[in-house]
Parts: C-alpha cells; structure tokens; sequence
C-alpha cells in the first residue's frame, strides 16, 4: 500500500510540473481561449489559436530545455522563459493580426556571473524598434591596487536589428545569437572603461 501511495504522490507532483508550463489566454484577439505550453517531452513552445481551429503551432526543437522553463502571461501576448542556477532568457511572443503568426517581439537576459559577479548584469532588446539597453558589471582585480572591486558599466543604449522570427522558426539559437551580440557590446565597452 506505501508502494502504491509513494507512486500516486510522485505522479502527482510531475502533473504539477507540467500544469506549470501550460498558459490559456486569449493570444489572437479573438475573444476565446488559446493554449500556449512547452512540451517537455518534443522541448519545443507549443501555441494552439482558437483563429487556427487549434492547430498546434510549434517552436523549432529548444535544445537546452531547464525544468525552471516555462511560459506566462504579459499584456499583449506571452513570455518564454528559460532559466540556470547564474543566467536565464526571457522572449516575448505576440500575435500579429497582418501576418496570423505568433511574432517575436522582445528578448531579454540577466547573468550573475561567477563568485565575483565579473560579467553579471542584464540587457534587453526591442526587436520591433531595434532598441538595446544593458546594464552590465565587471570585476575589476586591479582596482586600488589592494583588492578588486565590481565596476559598472555606463547604461549601453543602441540598436540592435535581428531578422524577423515567428514562433515556428524560433529555438534557442535565436537568443543565443543575442547573447553573442550582446557579449560583443559588453566587451567594447569594457575596454573602453578600462582604458581611461
């Protein structure tokens, strides 16, 4: 009988999990419920629209899939997020009425980097206005010649353009490349700190 109820638990507790990646909101403005979720089991975003009878819309195959991942509401659409233990991403989906595709329209990160918090910050891009903003920290070893300090980094204001992205062509790579982008933008200006 312990058997049986340590199993009924266990399989109640996974159940849980999953209702936690599962979000029913009106996505296409239509005035009836949609389902956005991630399947865990194909780790893919999945967007069924009451406007498509719905049929499963379905991200490109997310290969680094955290069990801390999940979708939630924002005003006019729904965010995925995707966090580790130091660093996570959140993207931002809306409908688009022109093209009845789920867009994305907004990508975020935040990293608290290692012990020292060398590299720890957060950024964020517009990928309708192409606006960038990062808020980003380094460890400085040098500082007073004694012991090191975190220096911050002036607010980085630009424009950061990406190529358009529905959600049946997003995965990880998409905000990887932001990351990589983003990267670049801290470094330059780093160097630009440390050689004043």
């Amino acid at each position: 009988m312990k058997t049986y109820t340590l199993l009924f638990l266990a399989l109640l507790s996974i159940a849980q999990v999953k209702a936690q990646h599962k979000l029913v909101k009106d996505i296409d403005f239509d005035g009836k419920n949609d389902t956005v979720y991630v399947d865990t089991d194909e780790s893919v975003i999945v967007c069924q629209l009451s406007s498509r009878q719905y049929k499963p819309l379905k991200s490109q195959p997310i290969e680094i899939l955290n069990q801390q991942s999940g979708v939630s509401s924002t005003k006019n659409g729904f965010e995925f997020q995707n966090h580790w233990m130091r660093a996570g991403y959140h993207n931002q989906f809306r409908y688009d009425k022109k093209t009845k595709q789920v867009q994305l329209i907004g990508m975020s990160r935040y990293e608290f980097g290692p012990a020292n918090n060398n590299g720890s910050g957060e950024s964020s891009v517009n990928l309708l206005t192409g606006d960038y903003i990062g808020n980003w920290n380094f460890y400085d070893n040098l500082a007073n010649n004694e012991q090191g300090k975190l220096v911050k980094i002036p607010t980085i204001k630009t424009k950061l353009w990406f190529n358009r992205v529905y959600l049946t062509g997003f995965s990880d790579k998409v905000y990887f490349d932001f990351s990589k982008r983003c990267s670049g933008l801290y470094y330059k200006h780093k160097k630009l700190i440390q050689s004043k």
